[in-house]
C-alpha cells in the first residue's frame, strides 16, 4: 500500500508578494509604492528608501508576464504633441518618434501624431484632446510650462506617462525629459565664444521665448559663464525673437546698430537664418562670431562663407527615438523611466559639416575615412552608454 507524504513534508508554494502587500507593510498607499519603485516624483526620499528596503526584504519582483498581458497589442498608445514650426528641427524630432514607433508596432505600440502649429500655441487644447482619446503616454514639447503643468499633473495622476522632448516642464510631475541639458548647452557655447573673441568683447544672445525652459536655461548658462572664458567680456543684450523670422531679423538689426563693436552672437534656437541675414545687411558677416544651434541644409552656405562659426547639435532625431523607447520599454518590460535623459551634444564646424544626418546627402562621406563613416552612421541610432541618465 502506498504511503502518502506527511503534510509537513510538502513544501507550500510561497505567497506572491506584490505592490499591495508592500504598501501595507510600509503603511503607505499603492500609488506611493508605485512611484517609489519607478523613481517618479511625489515621494519623499525617506519614504522611497523605506519602500525600496521593504521590497528588497520580501524579494519583490515585477510580474512581467502579467504586465505584458495587461498591455496587449495596440494598448501602448503614445500621443505626440510637438510644433510644426521651425521644421528644420521638429521634422527631425518627429521622424525619430515615428520611426521608433514603427519598430515597436509588432509589440503593440501605436503613435498618435497631433502637432501644433507653433511652440506653446494651442498645446493645452491639443493635450486635452489626446487625453480624451485614450492615450496612455504622451510626448510633448512644452512651450509654456506654467500653462501646461496642470494637464501634465492630471495625466500622470491618471496613469498616463508624460515625457517631455527638447524642452521641459520641471515643476510638473512629468515622468522624464529627453534633451541636451540646456544649461550645459549654454555653457558650452560660452566657452566656444570665449575662444573665438578677444578679451573685453561684447556679445549678445538671440533666443526664442524666455518662458520656455530650454531657451531660458541656455540663455542663463551662457550669460553666467561667458565672463569666465572671456576676460572683461560682457553680454550686452538678450534678444527674444519668439521664433519668428521677421521679428528676429528686425531685433538683430537693432542690436547691431546700437552696438557696432559687438564681437559675437549666440543663437540658442534653430532660427538662425534671420540672424545671418542681419549680419550680411550690416556688412558684419564673418567679422562677428556666430555660434548657432543644430543643423539644416539651408545653413550650409553660411558655414562655407564663415558667417556661422560653429553650431551646437542637439540630435533631434535621437531625442525622438529615445522618448519612444523609454515609454515602450517601461510599458512592456516594467523598466523605470529616468527623471531626465540628457544626450551628449555635438559640435558642428566646417570640417565635420557633412557627417550629420541633415547634410550627409549633400556630400558623400569619404570611403577613405572609415571613422567618419562610422560616426555618420552612429548619428541615426539611439545611444546606450554615452548619455547622462539622471535617475
Amino acid at each position: 500500500m502506498k504511503r502518502g507524504h506527511p503534510k509537513s513534508a510538502v513544501k507550500a508554494e510561497p505567497a506572491k508578494v506584490g505592490i499591495p502587500q508592500i504598501a501595507e507593510l510600509a503603511g503607505v498607499s499603492i500609488g506611493t509604492v508605485d512611484r517609489a519603485l519607478h523613481a517618479r516624483k511625489g515621494v519623499s526620499e525617506r519614504t522611497r528608501r523605506r519602500v525600496l528596503q521593504i521590497a528588497q526584504r520580501v524579494s519583490y519582483t515585477p510580474n512581467l508576464a502579467a504586465r505584458m498581458l495587461r498591455v496587449g497589442r495596440a494598448n501602448v498608445k503614445i500621443g505626440v504633441c510637438i510644433p510644426r514650426e521651425t521644421h528644420f528641427f521638429y521634422d527631425q524630432l518627429r521622424d525619430g518618434i515615428l520611426d521608433e514607433g514603427r519598430r515597436f508596432e509588432s509589440l503593440g505600440a501605436e503613435v498618435l501624431y497631433r502637432p501644433i502649429e507653433k511652440l506653446g500655441a494651442g498645446e493645452c487644447e491639443r493635450v486635452k484632446e489626446m487625453l480624451q482619446s485614450g492615450v496612455n503616454a504622451l510626448i510633448i514639447t512644452p512651450g509654456d510650462p506654467h500653462c501646461i503643468r496642470p494637464l501634465i499633473d492630471e495625466a500622470e495622476a491618471g496613469g498616463t506617462r508624460v515625457v517631455c522632448a527638447a524642452s521641459d516642464a520641471p515643476e510638473s510631475s512629468r515622468s522624464s525629459v529627453v534633451c541636451v541639458d540646456p544649461d550645459l548647452g549654454g555653457r558650452l557655447a560660452a566657452e566656444m565664444m570665449g575662444w573665438a573673441v578677444a578679451p573685453g568683447a561684447k556679445v549678445a544672445v538671440v533666443t526664442g521665448m524666455l518662458r520656455t525652459e530650454d531657451h531660458r536655461k541656455k540663455t542663463e548658462g551662457f550669460c553666467k559663464v561667458f565672463p569666465r572664458y572671456c576676460h572683461g567680456g560682457s553680454v550686452v543684450e538678450v534678444v527674444e525673437g519668439h521664433e519668428d523670422n521677421d521679428e528676429t531679423f528686425q531685433r538683430c538689426l537693432d542690436v547691431l546698430e546700437r552696438f557696432p563693436d559687438i564681437a559675437g552672437l549666440y543663437v540658442n534656437i534653430v532660427t538662425c537664418l534671420p540672424v545671418c541675414h542681419a549680419l550680411r545687411a550690416r556688412a558684419l558677416a564673418g567679422r562677428v562670431r556666430l555660434i548657432a544651434t543644430d543643423l539644416f541644409e539651408e545653413m550650409v552656405p553660411f558655414f562655407e562663407k564663415r558667417t556661422i562659426h560653429a553650431s551646437i547639435y542637439q540630435r533631434p532625431y535621437v531625442q525622438g527615438q529615445t522618448a519612444v523607447r523609454l515609454i515602450v520599454e517601461h510599458a512592456l518590460h516594467g523598466r523605470p523611466i529616468p527623471p531626465a535623459y540628457y544626450l551628449n551634444p555635438a559640435i558642428v564646424m566646417r570640417s565635420n559639416l557633412y557627417l550629420f544626418r541633415e547634410t550627409r546627402h549633400l556630400k558623400p562621406v569619404s570611403r577613405e575615412n572609415p571613422a567618419a563613416t562610422e560616426q555618420a552612421t552612429a548619428a541615426e541610432t539611439v545611444p546606450a552608454l554615452d548619455e547622462q541618465v539622471v535617475a
